[in-house]
């Protein structure tokens, strides 16, 4: 039953992650939108609807997938998020990536290249866990794995933690496995290194409570969404 109920928590606060992600993207018909990691393209897809643009890109690292987003009309380049990305420079007017950052081996090339590609005054907006939530918080005080970084093998997910919802079930692609967990100053210190201006931070999910708590106290909400400008 407690299970349960953390899924249903878990649930609410990946959805109003969403809605945040959205509520920071601006109307452009001509926008160029570059998803990263953007697995069937079905979220791509909403993230052109609220853009108002069909110049939709995606680089996603599973065939499978790929394929499907390229049915979904998104333009999807097989690619490893652990390499340079095979665009040019000033190229983009939104990046996106949504849990994704924490499972790449360098954030400082991701976040470089993310830049890199960015047109000038265009925005990146960067999805991720927080390090700081109150519930990876008090997990640690009891010497348990936190829950964000609980998927950190690829033998088994929810390693250190009888809580995690992925508990003793198998990976399924080798990329899902987390290496990079960042808190809420973490995250904008990380940006501002790189050269971004204007960040903001969006939070969703406050466990054990309603996910909306999260939008109240950023610091230690699950999910923390950056707006970033180039």
């Amino acid at each position: 039953m407690l299970k349960r109920y953390m899924r249903y928590l878990f649930s609410s606060a990946y959805q109003l992650n969403r809605d945040n992600i959205l509520s920071l993207c601006t109307e452009n018909s001509e926008a160029k939108i570059l998803d990263l990691g953007c697995d069937d393209g079905e979220w791509t897809c909403q993230l052109g609807r609220k853009i108002r643009s069909g110049h939709l890109f995606g680089v996603e690292i599973v065939k499978d997938q790929a394929l499907i987003a390229r049915n979904n009309g998104i333009d999807v380049v097989e690619h490893d998020l652990n390499q340079a990305l095979p665009f040019p420079d000033n190229h983009f007017d939104v990046i996106h990536a949504n849990q994704v950052i924490e499972h790449v081996g360098s954030v400082d090339l991701f976040a470089s290249e993310i830049y890199r590609t960015l047109k000038p005054g265009g925005y990146a907006v960067i999805s991720t866990e927080n390090a700081s939530s109150w519930h990876n918080v008090f997990a640690i005080i009891l010497g348990w794995q936190m829950f964000s970084l609980t998927n950190l093998s690829d033998k088994m997910l929810g390693i250190g933690n009888p809580f995690a919802i992925l508990r003793h079930q198998n990976l399924k692609w080798g990329s899902w496995t987390h290496k990079t967990i960042f808190s809420y100053l973490g995250l904008m210190e990380f940006l501002g290194c790189h050269g971004f201006k204007n960040q903001k931070i969006l939070g969703s999910g406050y466990f054990p409570f309603g996910a909306k708590f999260g939008r109240f106290d950023v610091r230690h909400a699950h999910f923390i969404t950056a707006y970033a400008v180039k």
